[in-house]
């Protein structure tokens, strides 16, 4: 009986292509760029496979080079909770890696990604001595805590047209994911999962932006053309 490499055990370096999607690597000096290419490492993960697993000591920080990632939890009531989708171009983790304690969410991917790793150590180093490390890593800190201040409020909201709209917004933040552009790859079942309701009102809701001209359907994903829009919408 075979078994499936593990995701650390598919890791390898990274690309030239792939170096030039990870967004924090233009802070660095030309030391400091080599000695993190060095030490970066790219996994291929397979459709639902755990990235961060609730309770695990934390070993690198991770971001997507390509693909769809969740985090999630769950809350008192052991319902489970998404906190965000994590799109290409986005880093996440930051916070445990900084106080080097045990993941308190699960990062699961939603289809096939690369996944790029710079190990604990390797993070603390650049963050002693790279000041445009500490500003990359500051924004990402800020913004987060942004982001999870509206996830919340999502998690609230009855109306599946706003919950829609207000989670798009997110995967379109350009500081968190630079990495997504104008279109988002993103199918209708992905986007259920991270809203959390059934494709059906999924497909409604995206329907109903659309009309509005706040979004368009493409082949493949989606296009915004109201960002501001998604962000501020407060009526269904």
């Amino acid at each position: 009986m075979t078994t499936e490499p593990s995701l650390h055990q598919r890791r390898r370096a990274p690309t030239a292509a792939e170096l030039a999607g990870i967004p924090w690597l233009r802070q660095l000096s030309p030391e400091e760029y080599a000695i993190a290419v060095a030490e970066l490492q790219i996994s291929e993960a397979q459709p639902g496979d755990l990235v961060c697993r609730i309770g695990r000591p934390v070993t690198y920080w991770f971001g997507v080079v390509d693909g769809l990632l969740k985090m999630s939890g769950e809350n008192a009531e052991g319902q489970a909770m998404t906190f965000a989708g994590l799109p290409p171009g986005g880093w996440f983790g930051e916070g445990t890696v900084l106080k080097r304690e045990s993941y308190r969410y699960n990062v699961q991917t939603l289809r096939k990604s690369l996944v790029a790793g710079l190990p604990v150590d390797s993070f603390h180093r650049l963050l002693d001595h790279s000041i445009g490390f500490n500003r990359f890593v500051m924004n990402q800190l800020n913004e987060r805590l942004g982001q999870f201040i509206a996830a919340r409020e999502i998690d609230r909201m009855n109306s599946p047209d706003l919950r829609v709209a207000r989670s798009l917004a997110a995967l379109f933040n350009p500081v968190l994911y630079p990495g997504v552009g104008e279109v988002l790859r993103i199918t209708q079942q992905e986007l259920a999962y991270l809203v959390g309701l059934s494709r059906q009102r999924v497909n409604e809701a995206l329907a109903n932006l659309q009309e509005r001209g706040q979004i368009r359907i493409e082949y493949g994903g989606l296009r915004v053309l109201d960002l501001e829009g998604l962000r501020s919408q407060r009526h269904a």
